[in-house]
């Protein structure tokens, strides 16, 4: 999905940002993220995703079966940079580290999404994924202390 959109081939504008000089705070506001992840030969892939903060974390919702998931689980380190719907980075990156959260944590993250984005992740995502019969999965975003 990544390569048709021609994300990955796209010059980046900045280099990452210390953790020291990175707050999630700067993209409260933003809708749209860029979150990069790491495949096993460490190749990067670039896919936009939206995202929901709450202090020095955030949230991000895809399906259990997801590319980003099986990437995340093998390499919980990541970069998220604030970019266009079309997944154009606008910003630098800030370094993160990604778990995948279950249970109330998972619930809260879907509310923070749907609160954040009420139709989208509080009626169309949900609906989709379980016309689909995909399983949600909800993943936090620390900073990264590396």
């Amino acid at each position: 999905m990544d390569a048709t959109l021609g994300i990955q081939d796209q010059p980046v504008i900045a280099d990452v940002l210390p953790a020291s000089a990175a707050s999630f705070a700067s993209l409260a506001q933003q809708r749209t993220v860029l979150l990069t992840t790491l495949r096993r030969d460490g190749t990067p892939v670039k896919t936009p995703v939206n995202i929901a903060v709450d202090g020095d974390r955030a949230f991000i919702r895809t399906w259990a079966t997801a590319g980003k998931v099986k990437r995340i689980r093998n390499n919980p380190e990541v970069t998220i940079a604030p970019c266009t719907a079309r997944g154009r980075p606008i910003g630098p990156a800030i370094p993160a580290r990604a778990r995948i959260r279950t249970g109330e944590e998972s619930a809260r993250a879907g509310r923070l999404l749907a609160g954040k984005y009420p139709i989208l992740h509080g009626l169309l995502v949900p609906l989709g994924h379980w016309l689909r019969g995909n399983t949600t999965t909800h993943i936090e975003l620390t900073r990264s202390t590396a």
